[in-house]
């Protein structure tokens, strides 16, 4: 739980950390829509170079970028399976028993596994670098027009930026209660399905109790600095949109275009 790196921000010198956040939310979104284009070996192997240049321009290593997607690794394994097992299309590759796994199977499978791990790698690398307060002004900035609705803008981001920036603080404080209760004698690893799961009750109990804390904490914290929403406020740093932005957004504009002519 101590390598989970969602939530987390690592400070280094990289073109991303540099991006304007709005850009890279932009290209989040962008990416979301643009990956579902892929449908054969080519235009999968674009949207791969695109995913390994984007975690070289971070300047984050990708052991330490696995190691904190290592847990996620068995959902897209499952979701390969699931595949495999369970689409009939194609020619028949493989029978044993009622076990049989046709090639239509076996190329979704690849393919959806494929799609699932790029977008959790570059999901991943907005937290990473992009600090809680930044996400909060982008996020602000780009739903500004909802503002004339009367939409809570900022209060709706800054809920986002502190859920978060919560998750990696939780994940230390459960790794904390779980070494506590293994001192004392709880064994999470061993015994059937249903006595690990009634080893987890007294786990969440001090949990949900630590959150809470920490939450009534934040939100003292907050009203005795003089936090009133956004009505009025000013910003200490302003969002600059540089060269470097257009050159992400340009690109993915290209790589959206080339995936559409090789479908």
């Amino acid at each position: 739980m101590e390598k989970m790196i969602f939530g987390r921000y690592i400070p280094v010198d990289s073109p991303l950390h540099k991006m304007d956040p709005r850009a890279k939310l932009l290209t989040i979104i962008i990416f979301i829509a643009v990956v579902f284009l892929a449908d054969n070996t080519l235009t999968y192997g674009l949207l791969a170079i695109f995913t390994l240049a984007a975690i070289w321009l971070s300047n984050i290593p990708i052991k330490f970028l696995f190691n904190g997607l290592k847990f996620l690794f068995w959902i897209i394994l499952f979701t390969f399976f699931l595949h495999i097992f369970f689409t009939k299309e194609g020619d028949l590759l493989y029978k044993f028993g009622f076990i049989e796994i046709y090639q239509g199977g076996l190329r979704q499978g690849i393919f959806i596994s494929l799609r699932f791990f790029f977008l959790l790698l570059v999901t991943s690398l907005l937290t990473l670098t992009t600090t809680p307060i930044e996400i909060t002004d982008g996020i602000e900035s780009l739903l500004k027009p909802l503002k004339k609705v009367g939409f809570p803008v900022h209060e709706l981001s800054l809920m986002i930026s502190i859920a978060l920036r919560f998750i990696p603080t939780l994940m230390d404080e459960t790794d904390k209660i779980m070494k506590a209760q293994m001192a004392r004698g709880v064994d999470f690893s061993e015994g059937t399905i249903k006595q690990r799961a009634k080893a987890v009750v007294p786990l969440l109990i001090p949990l949900f109790i630590n959150a809470f804390k920490r939450a009534e904490e934040l939100a003292t914290a907050m009203e005795a600095r003089g936090y009133r929403g956004g009505e009025g406020r000013t910003k200490y740093r302003l969002l600059k949109w540089g060269m470097i932005d257009n050159i992400a957004i340009l690109t993915l504009f290209i790589l959206t275009i080339l995936l559409l002519l090789l479908r």
